[in-house]
């Protein structure tokens, strides 16, 4: 493939066309199904999935046929078809895949961004859903199209972008239920919605972990009571919660403690480990926007990788019965409860860990009160096959002739629900699953942004992979 060729093209549709249309895409709060309820009668996500298909309607790519999929009382999905061109095996089969959907607003944006605000400021769009992972759909016939103004042949390559991807993909078996003869057997599955370690070189995710969540609550009282009268007396629903954290982890170091969380991190992920943590340096830490004075957890880079990579973590993500502070009297209150979030490693099942740590919770109550864990969201990681050589050497040749710097392998702290059934349907498929998100990006959090000329980049080492793919041995 011509190099410059390519990239000049990428270039002018992102700037000319992509970008163009992430600024719309941007201002739509087409926000997941949990988090928007009433999703079907907002229209949001409708808009999304027209304003996408619009696009991808009016691109030059050679035969392809273009479909919103839809199943009673789910989600739509974009499908694409695009057949094998040029001297290409008609039935071998990429699979390319990205979302719509969005995460909520969150607080703490910038005074002056803004979730549905999109805005342009030194080669970074920001505002939610833009790296994660609107672009997608567009970057991926961007490469496609690269690839077929030079004449050159590809596979037959399946594009799919669902709209339930940030609730969990909870549609997306359906879906894949209902198009598995449309789909065929992916030799090659290609996802952009994953992380960047920087945005110096390509970066090609091959774990994730996985995730059990859900809420828990102590009750104590069945109302609130005055402080002076009853304290001392009543067992504070607070304490009780820190009595059930101290199951889960050890309050002073953080660390997970029962067993069942974790799981044997493989050799080759700890090399790919020590080689990231080597190429990033403290940039693993100091990416985060840490308060001054503040000190990472772990004793080294390697460690504070593995803790996001291949080892559990419990987080505190949203609290109810605590009053505000404008609005709290002295008054103990009849609960408090909490939605936990615990990341997994990798190979760890997620509907076990997620039974266990609800065992683990409920069991012999502190004083006796009601206890309850209700999962919400459990999820298997994800690690990936072994690399097969011609995909390494693509990977190595794109990130060289766009970054001037070689491809690094890394593990995701987050979790793709789906890659963990790609993985059990395509045992024998080649992955791709790299993406934008790399230091600052913040997606899920304030101020998202998508890096204009990484993304741009990265574009062009999604064509090398499939012009190398057809060429394979």
């Amino acid at each position: 493939m011509d190099q410059q060729a390519a990239q000049s093209f990428i270039d002018e549709i992102w700037d000319n066309s992509i970008v163009p249309e992430l600024v719309e895409y941007i201002k739509l709060p087409a926000k997941s199904p949990h988090f928007d309820a009433d999703w079907k009668e907002n229209g949001y996500l409708e808009e999304a999935v027209q304003m996408i298909f619009g696009w991808c309607q009016t691109q030059a790519v050679e035969g392809m046929e273009l479909e919103i999929v839809r199943l009673e009382g789910r989600t739509p999905l974009i499908f694409m078809e695009i057949p094998a061109y040029g001297e290409a095996d008609p039935d071998d089969t990429i699979l390319m895949f990205g979302h719509l959907d969005k995460q909520p607003e969150m607080t703490g944006w910038a005074a002056d961004l803004g979730p549905w605000k999109p805005v342009i400021k030194d080669g970074k769009l920001y505002g939610r859903g833009g790296a994660d992972d609107g672009y997608a759909a567009y970057s991926s016939l961007a490469a496609i199209m690269a690839v077929q103004r030079q004449g050159l042949p590809h596979a037959r390559i399946v594009v799919i972008i669902e709209a339930c991807e940030e609730s969990g993909s909870y549609d997306l078996p359906y879906y894949i239920d209902h198009l598995k003869s449309r789909i065929g057997e992916p030799s090659l599955v290609i996802c952009l919605d994953s992380g960047a370690g920087n945005y110096e070189q390509l970066w090609l995710t091959v774990s994730l972990r996985g995730m059990a969540a859900g809420t828990l609550r102590v009750d104590v009282l069945e109302e609130g009571v005055h402080s002076g009268y009853a304290s001392g007396v009543v067992p504070s629903s607070f304490r009780v919660m820190q009595q059930l954290f101290s199951r889960l982890e050890d309050q002073s170091t953080g660390k997970v403690l029962p067993e069942y969380f974790y799981a044997p991190i493989p050799e080759q992920r700890l090399q790919q480990t020590q080689a990231m943590a080597d190429a990033l340096g403290d940039a693993v830490w100091q990416a985060y926007p840490f308060v001054d004075g503040v000190e990472p957890m772990a004793e080294n880079n390697v460690e504070r990788i593995l803790n996001r990579t291949w080892r559990p973590a419990l987080s505190y993500t949203g609290v109810e019965g605590l009053p505000s502070l404008a609005n709290a009297g002295n008054v103990l209150r009849p609960f408090t409860a909490m939605k936990l979030s615990m990341r997994l490693p990798a190979t760890v099942d997620g509907e076990m860990a997620s039974q266990a740590m609800k065992e683990t919770l409920e069991a012999n109550p502190p004083s006796n009160a009601k206890v309850s864990f209700e999962p919400d969201h459990a999820a298997s990681g994800w690690n990936a096959p072994e690399i097969a050589p011609w995909l390494h050497a693509s990977l190595e040749k794109g990130s060289q002739a766009s970054y001037d710097r070689g491809v690094m392998y890394m593990g995701e702290g987050g979790t793709i629900p789906f890659m963990a059934m790609l993985g059990d349907f395509y045992p024998q498929a080649q992955f791709m699953i790299t993406g934008v998100l790399g230091p600052q990006s913040n997606a899920h959090g304030p101020n998202e942004f998508l890096h204009i000329p990484f993304a741009r980049k990265l574009t062009t080492c999604v064509a090398h992979v499939i012009v190398d793919h057809c060429q394979r041995p």
